[in-house]
């Protein structure tokens, strides 16, 4: 009797109502006949029923893993059922044949795609299968595991920076993460607001003297002044404290997320500066600071640090930079051969607007891009024949290289929702272990 229970391969599956037990081949990882003779002890088979579906498999195939739940004959004794001499689970049954095949294989992972990813991962988590089968699972799903984020160690430290940096982390900040979104917000509507002309863009009166002022001393008494200034104020607050708190300082002036936040508020200092010590030079002191409000704009890019989304794009954009780089080397090539086309081909229009090659170029780009924007149109037949060219090529050659960043954004937009699956499920386990 022993020798025909070694002779059985590893994974049997017996089902409700069969009277007979299968034998299949001998599979890889299962021992064979031969290899099992001089061995002194016998290895029992083990009977686990998952919700009426029976599996068997060796005692030493479970051992592969000690720790589990049924690695670990103490652990699954509670679940032993002695009147049929099987283990019973009240659990999802098509996981479970790859939950198997994890200690069959030696923890090779792989999710059947009936099974969605919370459901596979909890029954994971209740086989005990351990933190290292848990990202070989998130590795064979495409999931690229985090750097270990480092932390302050002084406790003080410790609690700004997840008050600055994690909204998810307290009720606190939380709020604080929605007060910088509504100051960046109010902080960008102000800039463009600012612009729209009024009745007084070049003098306004100083309400307390009566005389008239200049526009360089107009932002002290308008109202977009203080809204910048309580902005900018929050902002600095902000980036110190995450400064203070930060565990590397290197890291932290070297992000680009942190330079988007000075350059967002050394403008504003530069500014007031320079209009208190350059009034000798009106001219030149109000050119600089056209270009420094200019700076201004890359304010909006402070929401990336609380945006999912804008996040995803710039990884979309970093790990497509070939493509876009293949993408300007064919713009770059039609650019030049459709430009000397069309120039060519108008040259004995009269009206003719294609006056040189580098005055082409426009119409070559925008015909290329779809826009088309009308302002250059060629009227000779063989201009419009070139012009119907590069239409045509222009939709290929921009059709070339945007289905791989288009997959480059999936893939990173499944890694960001796999990562939202896995803290849910994370917590989701959490709360179920503090209610039982």
């Amino acid at each position: 009797m022993a020798g025909g229970n070694s002779e059985e391969g590893k994974g049997m599956l017996l089902r409700n109502g069969d009277d007979k037990v299968r034998h299949p081949s001998p599979q890889r990882g299962t021992p064979d006949s031969s290899s099992t003779q001089g061995h002194q002890f016998i290895d029992q088979i083990v009977t686990i029923n998952v919700s009426g579906m029976r599996f068997q498999t060796f005692e030493s195939t479970l051992a592969r893993y000690p720790h589990s739940l049924l690695g670990d004959p103490t652990k699954r004794q509670h679940y032993f059922v002695p009147d049929t001499n099987e283990y019973f689970f009240d659990r999802h049954r098509t996981t479970f044949e790859s939950i198997l095949y994890i200690y069959q294989s030696g923890g090779r992972v792989k999710r059947p795609e009936i099974v969605p990813i919370d459901i596979f991962l909890r029954e994971m988590r209740f086989y005990e299968m351990g933190d290292e089968l848990l990202e070989e699972f998130w590795i064979a799903e495409g999931y690229e595991k985090p750097k270990e984020v480092m932390m302050p160690t002084n406790k003080t430290q410790r609690k700004i920076w997840e008050l600055m940096e994690y909204p998810d982390s307290s009720l606190s900040a939380r709020i604080i993460a929605f007060i910088s979104i509504f100051v960046i917000a109010l902080s960008i509507i102000s800039f463009c607001w600012e612009t729209v002309p009024s009745d007084n863009d070049d003098k306004v009166i100083n309400m307390t003297t009566g005389e008239l002022i200049d526009e360089l001393d107009e932002k002290h008494y308008s109202p977009f002044f203080w809204i910048e200034l309580m902005c900018i104020l929050w902002f600095t607050i902000e980036l110190i404290l995450r400064f203070i708190s930060c565990p590397c300082k290197v890291t932290f002036v070297t992000s680009i997320l942190n330079i988007i936040d000075f350059v967002a508020i050394a403008p504003f200092f530069v500014n007031f500066f320079l209009a208190d010590t350059n009034k000798s030079n009106s001219s030149m002191s109000f050119a600089v600071l056209r270009v420094l409000r200019l700076v201004r704009v890359f304010r909006v890019f402070k929401l990336s640090r609380h945006s999912v989304g804008l996040q995803i794009l710039g990884k979309t954009f970093r790990s497509s930079v070939q493509e876009f780089c293949l993408l300007i080397f064919f713009m770059a090539i039609a650019l030049v051969l459709f430009a000397s086309g069309m120039y060519f081909a108008e040259q004995g229009e009269p009206n003719s607007k294609f006056t040189s090659i580098p005055a082409s170029f426009w119409f070559v780009l925008v015909t290329m891009t779809t826009v088309g924007y009308g302002d250059l149109v060629p009227l000779s037949p063989f201009g419009k024949v070139v012009g119907s060219m590069c239409a045509l090529i222009g939709v290929l050659t921009l059709a070339l290289p945007v289905p791989i960043i288009v997959a480059n954004f999936k893939h990173f937009y499944r890694q960001e929702n796999r990562l939202a699956s896995m803290k849910s499920t994370t917590k989701g386990d959490h709360e179920d272990d503090d209610v039982a």
